[in-house]
């Protein structure tokens, strides 16, 4: 089994910033990292995803420019930098792990470990 644990959600004004923390135990073998966004009354959508030996990173749409993820191995720990921040933005964020390489897409099914979610909200 393997835990992972999001942190950093909050509270903020539009065009503020926030950095969420996803740590994991466990095994330390490279995997894909990604972070779900749920939005209130709409489905969980993917926000970005990392591999954790080569770096490489992949980001929706809507988030290019704004997000930046990154990863910290020494302290299994991937990250998830929000800037620019709009009220639609708001909503839960998920972190989710698969000892594979990052799909192509943002398919949920790929990840088998997932954590408890972090909330942010965006006010106007």
């Amino acid at each position: 089994q393997v835990y992972l644990t999001e942190s950093g959600g909050g509270s903020v004004e539009a065009g503020g910033s926030l950095r969420l923390s996803c740590t994991a135990s466990g095994d330390s073998g490279g995997k894909c990292v990604a972070w779900f966004h749920r939005a209130p009354g709409k489905e969980r959508e993917g926000v970005a995803t990392i591999y954790t030996y080569g770096g490489t990173t992949a980001y929706a749409d809507h988030v290019k420019g704004r997000f930046t993820v990154s990863r910290d191995n020494a302290k299994n720990t991937v990250y998830l930098q929000m800037n620019d921040l709009k009220p639609e933005d708001t909503g839960m964020y998920f972190c989710a792990a698969a000892f594979s390489y990052c799909p192509v897409v943002f398919s949920q099914s790929l990840f088998t470990y997932w954590g408890q979610g972090t909330q942010v909200t965006v006010s106007s």
